[in-house]
C-alpha cells in the first residue's frame, strides 16, 4: 500500500513536471492541487471548532451543574454536541489525509526524482537538506537551505500565532507559547530533510495563512452566530432537587 502511494505520488509529480518544466514548482502545483481538494474538510474543521468556541460557557454549565453524575453529564453534552453539529473527527481529518503526501514525499524528493531537480535554481536540489549541504560543502552554498529551513519554522508559529487570535487572553498566551516551542522543533526537524519537502510544507503554509485571512474568518463567524443562535433556542437547563421534608421535633412531655 505504502509503495503505490509513493509510486502513485511520483507519477503525479512527474506529469505536473512535464507540464511546467520545473520540479520545484510542480511541488507547489500539487501542493495548490492538494489544498483545494482538502478545502471543503478545511472548512467544516473550523466550523467545528467555532461551534466549540461558542459553546464553552454553555458547556461549563452543564459540567457544573451535573459534576456528580457523569453519567447524565455525557448525556447533556452528547445532547449539546448533536444541536451544535459538532464532530470530533472532523478536526483531524485534513491533517490525517496530508500526512501520507508529506511522508512520501521524502522518498519521492530523494529518490524517485532526477539528482540534479531544482527550483528555478534558486535550490540547486530539492533531493539536499540544509544540514547535508553544510557538511559537504559549507555554509555558503547552503545559505538558501538554511533560509527556506527558518521559513519553515517561522511559517509554523504565524499559523498558530493567527489561530490564536480568536481564543481568550489566557488560551492565546498558551499558544503563542506552544507556537514558539513548535516552531523551533519544526525547524530542528527540517535541517535533515529533503528541500523538496520544506518547500512542499512552505507553499502548504503560507496557502494556509491566505485562507486564513480571505475564508476561514468568515466560517467561523457564521458558525459562532449559528451556534450562538442554536443554543438560544434549547431549553434552559434543568436540575430535578428533591428537598427533604422536616420531621417535626418530638415536644417534652409536661
Amino acid at each position: 500500500m505504502w509503495d503505490w502511494i509513493i509510486n502513485f505520488l511520483a507519477g503525479v509529480l512527474a506529469g505536473i513536471e512535464g507540464f511546467c518544466g520545473d520540479w520545484g514548482l510542480a511541488i507547489i502545483i500539487l501542493t495548490v492541487i492538494i489544498r483545494v481538494l482538502i478545502m471543503p474538510l478545511m472548512n467544516k474543521q473550523v466550523e467545528s471548532s467555532a461551534r466549540m468556541q461558542a459553546a464553552q460557557p454553555k458547556i461549563q454549565e452543564l459540567q457544573a451543574r451535573y459534576a456528580d453524575d457523569r453519567e447524565l453529564q455525557a448525556q447533556k453534552m452528547q445532547e449539546l454536541y448533536s444541536d451544535l453539529h459538532f464532530n470530533p473527527v472532523m478536526g483531524c481529518l485534513p491533517v490525517l489525509l496530508q500526512a501520507p503526501v508529506f511522508f512520501a514525499l521524502f522518498t519521492v524528493a530523494r529518490d524517485r526524482i532526477p539528482a540534479d531537480a531544482s527550483f528555478y535554481g534558486i535550490i540547486p536540489s530539492l533531493a539536499d537538506s540544509a544540514g547535508g549541504m553544510i557538511g559537504s560543502t559549507g555554509w555558503a552554498s547552503a545559505a538558501v537551505y538554511v533560509f527556506f529551513v527558518i521559513l519553515f519554522g517561522v511559517l509554523t508559529f504565524l499559523q498558530m500565532a493567527i489561530n490564536a487570535g480568536q481564543v481568550s487572553e489566557d488560551q492565546r498566551k498558551q499558544q503563542l507559547g506552544m507556537g514558539a516551542v513548535m516552531a523551533v522543533m519544526m525547524a530542528w526537524f527540517g535541517w535533515g530533510i529533503p528541500a523538496g519537502v520544506i518547500l512542499y510544507y512552505n507553499a502548504s503554509a503560507l496557502w494556509g495563512i491566505v485562507q486564513q485571512y480571505f475564508v476561514t474568518r468568515r466560517v467561523m463567524e457564521k458558525a459562532k452566530a449559528e451556534a450562538e443562535q442554536s443554543m438560544q433556542g434549547r431549553p434552559a437547563v434543568s436540575v430535578d432537587v428533591v428537598r427533604k421534608e422536616k420531621k417535626p421535633r418530638p415536644r417534652k412531655k409536661g
